[in-house]
């Protein structure tokens, strides 16, 4: 018998698995969380679902915003199940389900009003936010666009935002006017010093209305960085429908996600914070190097099997690593190019974690699909993959691989795999990238005019060179004998 999942029905989830061992109506809210989707269920919310399991901070429970339609739609589907989760952690080995409890509501999305006065709540001492990586009106530098529509848009009424750092210079605008201690703010995203990204984000908004207040906000708030980690594939009709056959349990917006989780934490909040050093996070003074680490090995990583996986028609993350090619790319480009470039971290061996990630690509339980890691280029690969390129160009050292990851993106959106299979774009850029890669093929400048994107790494004349080389090889090749030609060392003759 399927159990529709709700406060009422939790002890009939008890039969396939586990549930709070806290009373959800007995929490109190400490943090405003923005962007309630997926990753942040499977990750913030779940070391805050264990902390609360140990009996402790039951005034730290999470209320969810939002500003995008999608937040409308997440708010419906889990308010129609008191803000309940059933969160299915997947490894080779093991798959568990749990219930968790750690949100008791969700603002209404497009209520400015509503989400302000719970900003201004002297009970919120942290917000928090998971709005990916083109969230945060950035250019390929890193640095905030204050000329941005929507948040010129912002600047001209600040009294009726509509963007997250908008709502949030209004809260903090209102706590300030009631004498009360400014939140901190931390995000979640997947972005090298996501504090300080935030931080101008949030001074930036405010400096367009009030640059004095602008200056308030940059020495009186906290704004920490952070390393988060958890694979979180996109929840479809296929998971829902898992849940409901493997667990019998009828979950709206179940989670699937692996067993592995990682959260690395500056400690830096004036205002207070729950003890999730107690149940695995680890906080650190300076979180540069781990963030390092992990957005360049293993997002960098996600980043650079995409595109050939996506040319060869492969469909999920671990079929990729079973074709023996794209394994074998994927580390030479991480051993020969990307790992010689990053810092060295504490207490870690970064080869280690190279086969760490490795592994977890491999989970064939995840089901993560290529499309989930193919969308979104134009934001990610600025921040996952250039950099590293960047960094060896710094250094007077060769690109041949990570130009050839340029390449497969800018083959990837000409719009046909290499068996001429349509290829269905999910990037805010996809307009002008599709235009540009076509164009490339008899001229591969014309894919590196974006600056927002390639920043200065276009204007290195190796780079130029070796990302054109690729980009003919795989067109006059494929993209089959491109990728062994580079195993072969051959790609750069």
């Amino acid at each position: 018998m399927t159990c529709k999942l709700s406060l009422a029905t939790l002890q009939e989830a008890a039969a396939t698995a586990a549930i709070p061992a806290y009373d959800p109506k007995s929490l109190s809210a400490g943090i405003v969380h923005f962007g309630v989707g997926n990753f942040h269920r499977a990750h913030q919310a779940i070391y805050l679902d264990d902390l609360f399991n140990l009996g402790q901070d039951h005034d730290w429970a999470i209320i969810g915003a939002g500003v995008l339609p999608s937040d409308a739609a997440m708010r419906e589907k889990l308010a129609a199940q008191n803000f309940l989760t059933t969160v299915v952690e997947q490894d080779n080995n093991r798959t568990a389900a749990r219930v968790t409890a750690p949100m008791v509501d969700i603002l209404p999305v497009g209520d400015a009003e509503a989400i302000i006065v719970k900003l201004a709540d002297p009970s919120i001492r942290i917000v928090s936010m998971t709005i990916t990586e083109g969230g945060y009106f950035i250019d390929a530098s890193g640095k905030f666009n204050p000329a941005h529509p929507a948040i010129v848009t912002d600047g001209q009424n600040p009294d009726a935002p509509k963007t997250v750092f908008g709502l949030i210079v209004a809260g903090l605008k209102a706590r300030r006017a009631a004498g009360l201690q400014p939140f901190t703010v931390m995000s979640c995203d997947n972005i090298p010093h996501n504090g300080g990204v935030t931080k101008a984000a949030v001074v930036g908004t405010a400096k367009l209305s009030d640059p004095a207040f602008a200056d308030w906000i940059a020495a009186n708030v906290a704004f920490p960085n952070g390393m988060v980690d958890r694979i979180t594939p996109a929840t479809g009709a296929r998971e829902i429908d898992l849940l409901k056959s493997a667990f019998d349990i009828e979950d709206n917006w179940p989670v699937y996600c692996e067993e592995f989780k990682q959260w690395v934490l500056e400690d830096n909040f004036p205002a207070g914070r729950p003890a999730l050093e107690k149940v695995g996070v680890t906080f650190v003074p300076d979180v540069t190097p781990y963030e390092h680490m992990k957005i360049r090995i293993l997002n960098g990583g996600h980043a650079a099997i995409a595109y050939p996986a996506a040319l060869m028609d492969v469909h999920f993350v671990h079929e990729a690593m079973e074709e023996p090619l794209i394994r074998a790319y994927l580390a030479k480009l991480e051993n020969d190019e990307i790992i010689p470039v990053i810092p060295p971290v504490p207490n870690t061996v970064l080869a280690d974690y190279f086969k760490l990630i490795e592994h977890r690509f491999s989970n064939p339980k995840i089901a993560d699909t290529i499309p989930r890691l193919a969308q979104d280029g134009s934001n990610r690969q600025p921040k996952f993959i250039l950099p590293s390129t960047a960094d060896r160009l710094a250094r007077n050292e060769d690109v041949v691989g990570l130009a050839l990851v340029s390449a497969l993106w800018c083959r990837y959106f000409a719009g046909k795999t290499d068996s001429g299979q349509d290829i269905v774009f999910n990037d805010a850029s996809a307009d002008r990238l599709h235009v540009a890669a076509l164009k490339a093929k008899d001229d591969p400048d014309a894919f590196l005019v974006f600056d927002d994107i390639f920043g200065d790494v276009a204007k290195s004349d190796l780079f130029r060179k070796r990302f054109a080389h690729a980009l003919k090889t795989l067109w006059e090749k494929g993209t089959r004998v491109t990728l062994q030609l580079y195993l072969d060392n051959k790609l750069a003759d």
